[in-house]
């Protein structure tokens, strides 16, 4: 698809998207109400046994029109960083895998009501296995959803471009927010898609995005005159497969 023929809505210059990682309660107590104050809809990647104290306010959550993903069963990244040798990646094959994910939503949809349309890789990493034998299990995440989101990728997204099942995130927590307003300034002057990360909604701590900051975002974003389409990652990721199939028919 050529990047002249493909268009955000509403003329809009950039897309973003607000997603949180691990089913964390501050997204719940800190989060939502500010998004919900926008109107912006978030992606929420959760593992459905961290749902099971809040699940009816998860629920309401997809409700209310947010997004409910898939974040594995298991939260399975690499042993290096020397958490539970099961789970490893290292230890994993791409069959493995393949079945793990399809449980994940199992689990998900029995206990939320909804099937998750998008995953989230666990630590941005994608692959399983070592040596010789390891293997990307992007396939599988290609198989079974409409898009996959990694962290801390050194890109924003091309919509006639990016790969769908590896799309580029971009860390929220810890940033200020003009660390953040550079980014979508930048998604503006090339007609990208960012993708924003974060986990816990609070003012401290490393994997904080802050309060003010989220604010910030929402406002900034729901403004006609910056021309910029907030939504989550299943409509945005949505509305290019839908160019691209118009464009190839």
């Amino acid at each position: 698809m050529s990047a002249d023929a493909f268009r955000w809505p509403d003329d809009c210059r950039a897309a973003v998207s607000v997603t949180f990682d691990d089913a964390r309660p501050t997204q719940l107590d800190a989060g939502l109400p500010i998004l919900d104050e926008f109107e912006v809809k978030g992606t929420f990647y959760v593992v459905s046994q961290r749902c099971l104290g809040r699940v009816d306010d998860w629920v309401r959550a997809a409700t209310n029109g947010h997004e409910l993903g898939n974040h594995s069963l298991r939260h399975s990244c690499s042993g290096n960083f020397l958490w539970e040798g099961r789970n490893v990646l290292e230890n994993y094959t791409v069959e493995q895998m393949d079945e793990e994910l399809a449980e994940a939503s199992r689990q998900i949809e029995e206990l939320l009501g909804v099937r998750p349309k998008t995953f989230a890789y666990p630590c941005g990493q994608t692959f399983v296995g070592r040596g010789i034998d390891r293997r990307s299990y992007v396939p599988v995440v290609a198989s079974q959803f409409l898009a996959g989101r990694g962290f801390r990728d050194e890109y924003l997204n091309a919509p006639t471009f990016v790969d769908l099942a590896k799309v580029g995130g971009t860390e929220m927590d810890r940033m200020t927010w003009e660390q953040i307003l550079a980014h979508i300034s930048r998604a503006k002057e090339r007609g990208q898609w960012v993708v924003l990360v974060g986990h816990d909604v609070r003012d401290e701590g490393h994997q904080g995005t802050r309060c003010e900051v989220l604010k910030r975002i929402c406002s900034h974003c729901t403004d006609p005159a910056n021309q910029v389409w907030i939504d989550t990652v299943a409509n945005i990721a949505q509305h290019i497969q839908d160019s691209r199939a118009c464009e190839s028919g």
